[in-house]
């Protein structure tokens, strides 16, 4: 890539660092999470829909698979994916007043990520001078928690002994066993990580070691380390919304175990599927993501004369 094209997509990168969720793709209309979410909105800080969107008709109870279980299955959207960058004291983010304190940290009570004080001035570095590093930038799956509010949602399969939870966004998947075996060797590490799960109640709980050092918790620069240990409860609350939280604890970065919450929420567009994603490394964001009828041309950026 030559300079101006990489100077071209940090500019464009520390835009959307602020938002995380971008505008969804033009080959298809926004997931609908109840009422109507309006062709024509910006999305809101929900990432999807848009608009003055109607009352949420009262969803149903959620239903059982034969296993007893509950049954998650269907496509899915992190209802806080719009706002779910995370704030650290002194970080550019916060002096801006933008993240997580708006519903993502639940713990501390601040809604501060509590990094160890190198920690946090490198998190700060990473936002200001170092965004040519930010992963998703460089097609890179976006790692767990933060695979979880990724734009465009994901979809939830279930068996006896698996959940499995596709996305659309970088083709991520996680295969979670739920039948009790053990983690994988200690060595290995993962873009996802390594994620078991077990059934406690109608909640299923997810225990992910493994991970490696190359993904953020967001698009900000915000990190962790390859120790970090992620513990997550998925607790269906009706047939279109799951509450969910995790547990985020690394001794090498944080001072202190921290926990994020919010939603999922159940996509009732009718006749939704998940699209083919196409990733071009630092050259291209999502408002360029696919051209069809009645929708965005993609934009093609050419360099100044003499820059080629």
């Amino acid at each position: 890539m030559n300079k101006w094209l990489a100077s071209s997509a940090l500019a464009v990168l520390a835009t959307v660092a602020l938002m995380v969720a971008q505008e969804p793709p033009a080959q298809q209309d926004p997931p609908k999470e109840g009422g109507k979410g309006g062709k024509g909105g910006k999305g809101g800080k929900g990432g999807f829909g848009g608009g003055a969107a109607k009352a949420k008709a009262p969803a149903g109870p959620f239903t059982r698979l034969p296993d007893g279980h509950p049954d998650m299955q269907g496509f899915w959207n992190a209802a806080n994916n719009g706002g779910a960058v995370f704030e650290v004291q002194n970080h550019p983010i916060a002096k801006r007043g933008v993240g997580a304190g708006k519903g993502a940290v639940v713990d501390p009570p601040d809604g501060f990520i509590p990094y160890q004080p190198w920690a946090k001035q490198k998190a700060a570095e990473l936002f200001e001078s170092h965004m040519d590093q930010e992963p998703e930038l460089h097609c890179f799956q976006s790692g767990v928690p933060h695979q979880n509010f990724v734009q465009f949602g994901f979809q939830i399969t279930q068996t006896a002994a698996h959940m499995v939870m596709a996305w659309e966004f970088m083709h991520s998947y996680r295969i979670i066993p739920t039948d009790g075996r053990p983690h994988i060797a200690e060595g290995i590490h993962l873009f996802q990580g390594d994620s078991v799960g077990h059934w406690e109640g109608d909640t299923l709980v997810v225990d992910t070691t493994n991970s490696n050092d190359k993904t953020w918790m967001d698009t900000s620069g915000n990190f962790k380390s390859d120790k970090v240990h992620v513990v997550e409860r998925l607790s269906p609350v009706d047939a279109n919304t799951i509450n969910y939280e995790a547990t985020i604890d690394d001794a090498t970065v944080y001072t202190r175990p921290w926990k994020i919450a919010y939603q999922f929420t159940k996509v009732l567009t009718p006749n939704y599927e998940q699209m083919e994603f196409g990733c071009i490394e630092g050259n291209q964001d999502v408002t360029h993501y696919t051209e069809d009828v009645g929708g965005k041309s993609k934009v093609v950026i050419k360099p100044p004369a003499g820059k080629e």
